[in-house]
């Protein structure tokens, strides 16, 4: 499958913009300099399945927010290996979105779906380290047996029926081995949810890496990715919350550094849904986009008077320092 292109508008990283209201609004580039805070990489990386909406918004200003309070880098990737889900086009429109916002990254956006190379040889590497395994489970199977633990008042995470051989079925998928006894615990501090810690042998059990379908899994992409853009600091939405300590175990298998964690709470609906394309989250409307980021700010607990989206924008900075970097 070909990678969508960049836009064609995309702004070069260095240009701090025209100073007549041109595509990104007079706003000046908060970039670091080239020499400046070079310990801190953060990013934004949304999957292309729809328009930007205010909950991707929120954890993109965010971002956004963090490295700039931080004098550090932020940078955007599109995270478009889920190919069914993705919409032609959409990967464009975040871009778009960000730039009218003000929130321009500081190196062109990089797509998943370019570096795939890299996944197969984390895969093989961990393969040769004999911590992954084939599983020949179904989704039924698997449900069914989480079925009888339950009723057994057992572990409720993979059963690791294929852990030790594929006993007769065919490779489906590949899934990664889990620490037995105290080291399948994996804790950390998350600056916003604080103290987290979880249990991957009883919580979880050994997961996917490589889907049934061909497809790499979310968890080993997003670490393979972090590593190799030398990301420091990720900030996202809580909704990725449970997703960190398996991301920490394939980062110590990998032999790559752990970023620090600061995960911000979702934005939810009347319902108390989680805000998301499938609950019918509406786009970003970049007609006025100081009111789509004063919406966002007010997420986060950042309100301001400003005019400008310039002005804005360095007043929630000072906000964010004030509340977030010691």
């Amino acid at each position: 499958m070909n990678a969508p292109k960049r836009p064609a508008r995309y702004p070069d990283p260095n240009d701090g913009g025209p100073s007549d209201g041109g595509p990104n609004h007079g706003v000046p580039n908060h970039g670091a300099p080239k020499h400046g805070a070079p310990n801190y990489r953060g990013r934004f990386a949304p999957s292309p399945t729809g328009p930007l909406h205010i909950g991707s918004l929120v954890t993109a200003l965010a971002s956004w927010l963090d490295a700039r309070a931080h004098g550090g880098q932020w940078l955007v990737r599109i995270e478009d290996i889920d190919y069914p889900r993705c919409v032609a086009g959409a990967d464009e429109d975040i871009v778009r979105t960000l730039v009218e916002v003000g929130l321009v990254p500081d190196e062109p956006p990089e797509w998943q779906s370019r570096r795939e190379a890299r996944y197969g040889e984390a895969l093989r590497a961990l393969d040769a380290a004999g911590q992954l395994y084939p599983c020949g489970c179904s989704r039924k199977e698997i449900a069914d047996s989480l079925v009888h633990v339950r009723e057994r008042h057992q572990t409720l995470g993979y059963p690791g029926t294929c852990r030790n051989g594929l006993h007769g079925k065919l490779p489906r998928a590949w899934r990664v081995r889990v620490p037995d006894g105290p080291a399948a615990t994996i804790c950390f501090d998350d600056r916003w949810q604080g103290r987290q810690c979880q249990d991957l042998e009883t919580e979880l059990g050994d997961f996917v890496l490589r889907r049934a379908d061909g497809l790499w899994a979310y968890q080993l992409a997003v670490v393979v990715d972090d590593a190799a853009q030398g990301i420091t600091h990720i900030v996202r939405g809580a909704d990725l919350l449970d997703s960190t300590p398996r991301q920490i175990h394939l980062q110590h298998l990998l032999g790559a550094p752990t970023p620090s964690y600061l995960h911000v709470p979702v934005v939810v609906n009347a319902a108390g849904e989680k805000l998301s394309k499938q609950s019918g989250a509406l786009a970003v409307d970049v007609r006025d986009p100081l009111a789509a980021l004063r919406e966002a700010g007010a997420h986060l607990g950042i309100v301001n008077g400003e005019m400008t989206i310039a002005r804005w924008l360095e007043r929630a900075i000072e906000d964010w320092k004030a509340r977030w970097v010691s």
